[in-house]
């Protein structure tokens, strides 16, 4: 199924205003991730798509057929939340078999269909267990199971993952894109972190205060940041960003001067500080002080002080001593300048 949001607009509480011209396409059997802080709209749009929310303008087209007015039941959607939301007093297997027994299909029928999901989602062997038994991570297994019982043609996941510690988070992570592409299920997943974003969705929408920011793959939201929100919140450890003021001094002559005058700050991901130029591009080589080196499994993370900003750099491999006084280059590749609004305005990547 695709869907299309056109020139959304959405209106709450005396013409506040949380959509404004939203426009975006969620393409069929893709897993599309909404990425945002609290508060971007990320949940706000699910609630468009499964028709919980109706847009004050605008068209939710699913194939071309507008769904606009019609309700969540109208739909055929499945909807997993955070919390699981399963029955407390029925079993795994019953839980599964809901949304068939609502269908009025026959008892044999729908055990038999929903013991294929539980085997789908592997949870084959707790059919007999009641959510309190289960984990948190089979608890959410058996709730994808139950939504994928209604054969949607869309399925929308609302922070699946918060709840879960970090082992669970990443291994049904992987189920859920492991169910999404046996499926072939449109799938919109919605997420803070940036983590779950990156390692699953074919397609990421960030969003910040209701507005799109951009739309790409995991790789191009990192490596062509369209604006500063972007460039901060894609990325780990996150990207340095320095005063053109400070950095300016010692920028050579790479960057053109009609460029430079309208930069405000400069970004620099972290494997664009180096000790040596390796044969690539620089843009700058600085004086700086290492504080402190971390190391987080194989990457080591060094602290350096530039004037008055802090940088890391995950390309100083070697152990160096706490206050030395050093050069570093700051390599084209992964430096990006942004203006006055934020916005692009030049990308050492497209520019070596």
């Amino acid at each position: 199924m695709q869907v299309k949001l056109q020139d959304i607009k959405l209106t709450y509480e005396k013409h506040h205003n949380i959509f404004e011209r939203l426009n975006c396409t969620f393409n069929d059997g893709e897993l599309v991730a909404l990425l945002g802080p609290s508060g971007s709209g990320k949940t706000t749009m699910l609630n468009l798509i499964a028709g919980l929310l109706t847009p004050t303008t605008g068209k939710i087209l699913f194939n071309e057929s507008d769904v606009t007015k019609q309700d969540v039941r109208a739909r055929n959607i499945g909807m997993v939340f955070q919390d699981y939301a399963l029955y407390p007093h029925l079993s795994v297997l019953d839980n599964i078999a809901f949304p068939f027994k609502m269908a009025h299909v026959k008892k044999s029928a729908r055990r038999k269909q929903a013991q294929k999901l539980a085997k789908l989602v592997h949870v084959e062997t707790q059919l007999a267990k009641l959510p309190r038994e289960l984990s948190g991570g089979q608890q959410q297994r058996v709730a994808i199971a139950r939504a994928l019982a209604k054969d949607p043609a869309i399925l929308l996941l609302d922070e699946p993952l918060s709840n879960l510690d970090a082992t669970l988070r990443i291994e049904l992570r992987d189920e859920i894109r492991r169910i999404q592409q046996t499926t072939g299920v449109t799938t919109v997943f919605v997420t803070h972190d940036q983590s779950d974003a990156l390692q699953i969705a074919d397609k990421i929408i960030v969003l910040a205060n209701g507005q799109i920011q951009q739309i790409g793959t995991g790789t191009e939201l990192y490596h062509h940041p369209h604006n500063l929100f972007v460039a901060q919140f894609v990325g780990t450890p996150k990207i340095n960003l320095i005063p053109i003021a400070e950095f300016k001094p010692y920028i050579t002559p790479t960057i053109p001067d009609d460029i430079l005058v309208k930069a405000t700050t400069i970004g620099i991901r972290s494997e664009a500080v180096s000790l040596n130029s390796i044969e690539q591009p620089v843009i700058a080589k600085i004086p700086a002080i290492i504080e402190k080196q971390n190391q987080f499994g194989r990457e080591i993370r060094t602290h350096i002080c530039f004037q008055t900003s802090q940088l890391i750099s995950t390309a100083i491999s070697e152990t160096t001593a706490s206050s030395q006084a050093i050069s570093v280059y700051v390599l084209a590749k992964g430096c990006y300048l942004f203006n006055r609004d934020g916005e692009c305005i030049w990308a050492g990547d497209e520019h070596d």
